[in-house]
């Protein structure tokens, strides 16, 4: 055998192989170019289609308003009027149980009840009691599903708030976002998939990290991308001086042609993962400017907002571009709003954070409603787990804090499926203890895919050996508050 033939066939590993071979199968090739997420994912993970769900989905894209550090449901939409009446008496054993405490309280000798400052009136259909500091909220009461039943086991923000935007309490698993990126890919290939956008208001700010918008294990085209209220809304999007538009083409061409010599040498996904970003973020380069210009939008738009949404960075201003990002075909929006961390001076604070928020967020679900598009968008308010019942250290007559409490929380969400103008699950009447409709987070997550079409058992991805899921081990899809 000729020596040049005997080296070039002892250069092909198997995986060079099967990459060669793959290529001359032409209905393997014909799927690809008609379907081009087809072969997305790792070698040792399933190939999952992207695009096709698993059934018929109510929703096609998420806007999650996250109010983090965790808003208390005593002084939102949990109205518990006993609380009042037993204002500074001990909370009985009874009800608290074992319940591990946070290291802020855990030191406390007296746990004094504590009722809401503000007053709590009812609204719409279902008679919901919303509180007086949200009264932009009560005016869409019909238009949202309030759920009083949530629970989860973190006590503490970081493993919380990572819970519920991962699905697990440690790091380095793929984010909700992620997850509806890979099964479901992009509705707009000049826009990212799963963006983030971050404000914060007057309380403390408990912080946000990348890992809470992460790919995890999943390919890198997966992360959110987050945009900014700066200059530049995705950092390093733009040119540098002096370059053209062709020039930054050929560039891409270019260096498309040796990544795809890389990839055949090497068969990393990762490099046809680096090939799709850079493409993404050439077409950006025009898609993103006209979606963060909101001069165009009518007098009746900024009034229904309020006068903040053209400040960027407000809640307001990123409330209004997730409507425009979600119109213009973003799966996932994700919204962080720092500031509901209140162990001290409630009454103040939950003030100032719930004016920044409450008229935007009404405003979103009425503007998606106006223009046709609530039906097919679901929106979902809330933080990472609630407060106690009782105040974290000295209590008075017009001030206290209340601690986290996993026990039970309250949020709401809307179209996309949701039932409107109800009331789900209850609290004892101490708001400590879930009695009835508990809903956990892995069971919020399942309800949340199969919204989207998706079964949680079957969103799977391979990675070192184990079948990972956004749901883990558990998950029911919540039925109840389906239509």
């Amino acid at each position: 055998m000729d020596k040049r033939i005997l080296e070039h066939a002892l250069m092909y590993n198997r995986r060079r192989f099967l990459s060669k071979a793959s290529l001359g199968i032409g209905t393997v090739a014909l799927g690809s170019l008609l379907m081009p997420d087809l072969f997305n994912g790792h070698e040792d993970g399933p190939q999952r289609i992207a695009g096709i769900p698993d059934f018929a989905p109510k929703a096609k894209r998420v806007i999650y308003l996250f109010q983090n550090g965790a808003p208390s449901q005593l002084e939102s939409f949990d109205y518990k009027p006993k609380l009042t009446d037993l204002f500074g008496q001990e909370l009985p054993d009874s009800v608290r149980g074992n319940q591990r405490l946070t290291g802020m309280t855990a030191g406390q000798s007296s746990f004094p009840l504590v009722g809401s400052f503000t007053g709590f009136k009812q609204y719409g259909q279902s008679g919901a009691w919303i509180s007086d500091l949200f009264p932009y909220t009560s005016k869409i009461v019909d238009d949202i599903c309030i759920i009083r039943s949530m629970h989860t086991e973190a006590i503490n923000h970081d493993p919380a708030l990572t819970f519920l935007q991962t699905g697990a309490q440690q790091g380095n698993r793929p984010s909700m976002g992620a997850w509806l990126s890979y099964g479901l890919g992009s509705e707009n290939k000049n826009l990212p998939a799963f963006t983030v956008l971050l404000s914060r208001g007057i309380g403390n700010g408990q912080g946000v990290y990348s890992k809470l918008w992460t790919n995890g294990f999943l390919d890198s085209v997966h992360q959110g991308v987050q945009f900014s209220s700066g200059e530049d809304p995705v950092l390093y999007l733009k040119d540098p001086k002096g370059m053209k538009r062709e020039e930054r083409r050929d560039l891409l061409d270019n260096l498309a042609q040796l990544n795809e010599l890389s990839y055949e040498k090497l068969g990393d996904p990762e490099i046809n993962a680096k090939i799709q970003q850079y493409e993404m973020a050439y077409r950006m380069q025009a898609a993103v400017p006209e979606i963060m210009d909101v001069s165009k939008e009518p007098d009746s738009v900024v009034k229904l907002y309020g006068p903040e949404c053209l400040v960027p960075g407000t809640f307001a201003a990123n409330c209004l571009l997730a409507r425009k990002l979600s119109e213009n075909g973003v799966r996932f929006v994700q919204l962080y709003h720092q500031g509901w961390d209140q162990h001290g001076n409630l009454p103040y604070e939950i003030t100032k954070q719930a004016l920044d928020v409450d008229q935007a967020s009404a405003a979103l679900v009425t503007d998606l409603k106006q223009r046709g598009l609530l039906d097919e968008t679901l929106v979902i308010w809330g933080g990472e787990f609630g407060r106690t019942n009782y105040s974290q250290g000295k209590l008075t007559a017009d001030n206290y804090g209340r601690d986290h409490h996993p026990r039970c929380f309250s949020i709401w969400m809307a179209g996309g499926g949701i039932k409107p103008g109800i009331v789900y699950g209850e609290t004892d009447e101490l708001g400590y203890n879930v009695v009835k409709n508990p809903i956990h987070v892995n069971d919020f997550h399942a309800t949340v895919l199969n919204q989207l079409g998706l079964d949680h058992e079957k969103l799977i991805f391979k990675h070192m050996g184990r079948r990972f899921r956004l749901t883990d081990v558990a998950g029911n899809v919540v039925k109840d508050i389906l239509t």
